[in-house]
């Protein structure tokens, strides 16, 4: 079995036989050049879908990235509001001891690392009644505030990176009847 390779001649052309008039030549180049064009544009066309793709990856990776730690910063919430109470129930006779502003510098610290994760808290006091951001847990019957408004915080609610963590438990102001 001996294979014979043949190489093209100069002006002979290998696979589809060549036009010979000009006019034929022109037209034959006029559509491959469309057919470039055509595979330009589909090419381009990839390219920036590809793009779009990694661009859209990247940023929900980046959002999902922001939201990872949501379940560690929710299980420290009642940590904070242990803090708060503790602040709150604090004798002015014990106030300015070492040991105690000790805690509350803990509780600032524990704060400000959560606020620069994303964590803020919800503003209630003195707001009308967001479902979104407020918890009603307790409907008060009275004639000082408008209907719907907040008229107490019963358990601070927090946002992180304005996504609600925890809704804001609240009283809210219903007008008597």
């Amino acid at each position: 079995m001996s294979e014979e390779i043949t190489e093209a001649q100069p002006g002979e052309a290998q696979g589809a036989a060549m036009p010979e008039n000009p006019d034929e030549l022109k037209q034959a180049l006029e559509q491959e050049r469309a057919k470039s064009v055509e595979y330009l544009d589909n090419w381009r066309r990839v390219a920036a879908d590809m793009a779009n793709y990694k661009k859209r990856m990247e940023k929900e990776a980046g959002e999902s990235a922001k939201f990872f730690n949501s379940v560690l910063i929710a299980r420290l919430l009642p940590i904070l509001d242990d803090f708060d109470r503790a602040a709150q129930t604090i004798p002015d006779n014990l106030r300015g001891l070492t040991w105690i502003d000790g805690v509350m510098l803990i509780a600032r610290k524990m704060n400000a690392v959560l606020e620069a994760e994303g964590l803020k808290p919800i503003e209630a006091a003195n707001q009308p009644f967001d479902p979104n951001v407020h918890e009603a847990v307790i409907h008060e019957e009275t004639d000082q505030h408008e209907d719907g408004m907040v008229i107490a915080e019963l358990q601070k609610g927090y946002k992180l990176n304005d996504r609600v963590l925890r809704p804001t438990m609240v009283k809210v102001a219903k007008k008597k009847t």
